[in-house]
């Protein structure tokens, strides 16, 4: 995770960490957490003692940064037989919309550091961790409406990139979707906002109830999307709707990307995000917790992070164990 420094978001910077601070407590009550905190930070032992994070767990690393979304601008991990590799692929603040020089050379300095053994593949194409999902088995989910925009790689066509995503993780399925969108979300449509995989051939997916909103149409048509693609075998996948919240307004009326499909798996546990929308928060951990019923679900109010457009999932990108140079405390 990278530290909020700053918050360009309408909300006070003491919400964000707050935040934070919940998610790190939440993530050391399982794993270790490798935290990246520019020098504009203060006050983060304070907030991760008060958050109950078991701070012997936590290693901060202080380095110039941009954001907070280290989803997009973390290395990706694959396993190539009984190797590790880790992707570093070119941020560029979803194609030019926000500075990224600072957070796409941290995984270079984290390397540089000592802080990530396996090597790091400079890959020189644009992509972001939240604009794929992977099933562990071979299968790729990802949008178009992403990946084909032109102000990341205009160069790239379609086959272009089957071609690069097979090479680069291993998978030798890769689905497309077309639907879907949340307002609010600045990404381009990252799929991590919209579907999800989980186990048993399961896609849990963003939906709405209310045929005046304006999702109804956009997320009934990625429903009608997913139930009409296969599995490996041949087989409907397991669809598992979530609701999205009434909507959500920041001060200047804008319409805030609450997603619950931006949950994030850990050891032993769910992180989902929750809204302070009580109804959908609940029946969201109830599906949640239906698609993983071996782990605990754990939410952490996310209602500060979508003041800035993205979520629990955007702020972490996980990293397998064999990526940090120390066994778990």
């Amino acid at each position: 995770m990278s530290w909020p420094g700053a918050w360009e978001g309408t909300l006070p910077l003491r919400e964000v960490e707050a935040t934070f601070a919940a998610l790190a407590a939440a993530i050391t009550a399982h794993e270790r957490l490798l935290l990246v905190v520019p020098e504009s930070a203060r006050g983060v032992n304070g907030w991760l003692a008060r958050s109950g994070a078991r701070l012997e767990r936590v290693r901060q690393i202080t380095l110039p940064t941009d954001d907070v979304w280290a989803r997009d601008f973390g290395p990706i991990t694959v396993q190539r037989g009984a190797q590790l590799a880790l992707m570093d692929f070119t941020f560029n603040g979803w194609g030019g919309k926000y500075p990224a020089s600072n957070d796409t050379a941290i995984s270079r300095s984290l390397q540089a550091r000592g802080q990530l053994l396996p090597r790091l593949q400079t890959i020189p194409r644009v992509l972001e961790g939240g604009s794929i999902d992977s099933d562990g088995a071979g299968t790729l989910l990802t949008t178009r409406q992403c990946l084909l925009t032109p102000t990341r790689n205009p160069d790239m066509t379609e086959a272009d990139w089957e071609r690069g995503l097979r090479d680069w993780f291993g998978c030798d399925r890769v689905i497309w979707l077309d639907g879907g969108r949340i307002m609010g979300d600045d990404t381009d449509g990252h799929v991590d906002m919209l579907a999800r995989f989980a186990p048993g051939d399961t896609i849990l997916h963003c939906t709405c109830d209310d045929p005046a909103d304006p999702h109804y149409a956009w997320l009934g048509e990625l429903t009608a999307e997913l139930a009409a693609l296969r599995t490996r075998d041949g087989r409907p996948y397991r669809l598992l709707p979530l609701p999205i919240p009434a909507a959500i307004h920041d001060c200047d009326g804008r319409r805030l990307p609450a997603s619950y499909a931006n949950f994030l798996i850990i050891d032993g546990a769910v992180l989902m995000p929750t809204y302070r929308a009580a109804a959908a928060d609940a029946h969201a951990r109830a599906v949640i917790a239906s698609a993983f019923p071996d782990r605990e679900v754990v939410g952490i109010d996310c209602l500060p992070l979508i003041d800035q457009s993205g979520s629990l999932h955007c702020v972490t990108m996980q990293l397998p164990r064999g990526v940090l140079p120390c066994r778990e405390s």
